[in-house]
């Protein structure tokens, strides 16, 4: 059973099966003002508030709210929250005021473990000013960049490094990377780790931090395998989660749109254009190419985000999307896994999603931090059918529509509901 404390605020009471039995209720003060509470009530360091309001970030999210009081007392933390919700600085601060300077070659004081590429980069960003702010090293290591790099850096000595599990386990198999000095550990984007396999290679390196001292975890859902890690490797873990005001699907607008296969990408295009910023979902890597250069030959600036791609252009194309230089990016569900990217109105289901889940995953791309969103599924002749049990399992309830490219009510679909 949940704890409501500030209306959209749970942490979880002392029974709780994921976050141990001695597990704690929240203090009192988060049930009143947790939203108004600032990083320094909160026990965060002046060289971090001031890094942190030279970035515009002046108040803390609700995860951060509630984690960062107990994380910086070296509690084990169990925080249930999705892909934007302010998860790195929940960590991120904790992590880095605890951690002491001077790491050994070789050898990193903190680490934190992710499972893409673009996820690690995008940690690493975050908590880099931050570190330098503290007089501490942090340093990224990720599959598709040099290795010898990654070796060079930790040589030199690095406090905090942000990796995924592949590129840390070469590292730790080539003597480059020593994990006992290791004393605080994330996981983070743990159910993501257990849907891409990764959880295998995540016990491998836990196992081997023999002077971990303290366990964070962060997660949309806390089930099956995740469990696993919590029970393995967090001793008495509080849990604290963030429940939306409504449920995701609630919280944006669905079209179901029939195309015509070569109208598909024109209305993708129509779609696109009455928007600031969109991302495109195909179903493999070589769809998601296909997509990109069809909606080129358009017009549309776009660009797409798969793993057939160097990471230099992965990285190109995230920056391209990010900085609003092109309003769409086509991913595919494993690459777009970890992006967190601010202001996106519109997510295309250009290849149809094939179960509920899939669907709730990418929809939520849009719809974040209280902002609305449109979800927009493309269906083919024969996708008809798996999208209305879509349907039927969120209780969605919007027709299929048949549409053309040159539809005037493709430029708002929001305002435009069939189902009204």
């Amino acid at each position: 059973m949940l704890v409501r404390t500030h209306g959209s605020l749970a942490s979880f009471p002392a029974q709780n099966p994921w976050c141990g039995q001695a597990g704690r209720r929240p203090r009192a003060d988060y049930r009143s003002d947790i939203m108004t509470t600032s990083f320094l009530d909160l026990g965060v360091s002046e060289k971090l508030n001031a890094v942190l309001n030279e970035s515009g970030v002046t108040s803390p999210f609700p995860v951060q709210a509630l984690t960062i009081p107990d994380a910086l007392t070296g509690r084990d933390v169990c925080g249930k929250a999705k892909t934007g919700s302010g998860k790195t600085l929940a960590f991120a601060i904790p992590m880095l005021q605890r951690a002491v300077p001077g790491a050994r070659p070789g050898r990193p004081r903190a680490l934190v473990l992710v499972p893409t590429r673009e996820l690690a980069a995008q940690v690493h960003n975050v908590m880099a000013p931050l570190a330098d702010a503290l007089g501490l090293k942090a340093a990224v290591a990720y599959g598709g960049t040099p290795v010898k790099k990654n070796a060079d850096a930790l040589a030199k000595g690095i406090d905090v490094l942000t990796a995924t599990p592949g590129r840390l386990i070469d590292l730790v198999d080539s003597g480059t990377a020593f994990l006992d000095d290791v004393a605080a550990v994330v996981v983070d984007e743990a159910d993501r780790m257990a849907d891409m396999g990764f959880l295998p290679q995540v016990d491998w390196l836990l196992r081997r931090t023999v002077g971990r001292q303290q366990t964070m975890l962060f997660s949309a859902t806390l089930d099956g395998d995740v469990g696993y890690l919590v029970k393995q490797y967090m001793v008495d873990p509080i849990g604290h989660e963030v429940v939306a005001d409504e449920p995701t699907v609630e919280s944006m607008e669905h079209r179901f749109l029939a195309v015509h296969g070569m109208d598909k990408a024109k209305v993708a295009a129509a779609i696109i254009a009455s928007s600031r910023r969109t991302i495109v979902f195909s179903a493999t890597k070589r769809g998601a190419e296909r997509a990109a250069e069809e909606l080129e030959k358009l017009g549309v600036k776009v660009a797409s985000l798969h793993g057939n791609l160097r990471q230099e252009q992965r990285e190109r194309a995230l920056a391209a999307f990010t900085a609003g230089r092109i309003p769409a990016l086509v991913a595919t569900d494993v690459a777009a896994r970890g992006i967190d990217v601010e202001g996106i109105e519109v997510v295309i289901h250009y290849d149809p999603a094939t179960d509920h889940k899939e669907y709730l995953h990418r929809s939520g791309r849009t719809a974040r931090a209280g902002a609305h969103g449109l979800a927009v599924s493309l269906l083919l002749w024969n996708q008809h059918v798996t999208a209305e049990r879509i349907c039927r399992q969120l209780s969605i309830a919007q027709p299929v529509v048949e549409v053309f490219s040159n539809d005037p009510r493709l430029a708002d679909l929001v305002t435009w509901n069939p189902a009204a």
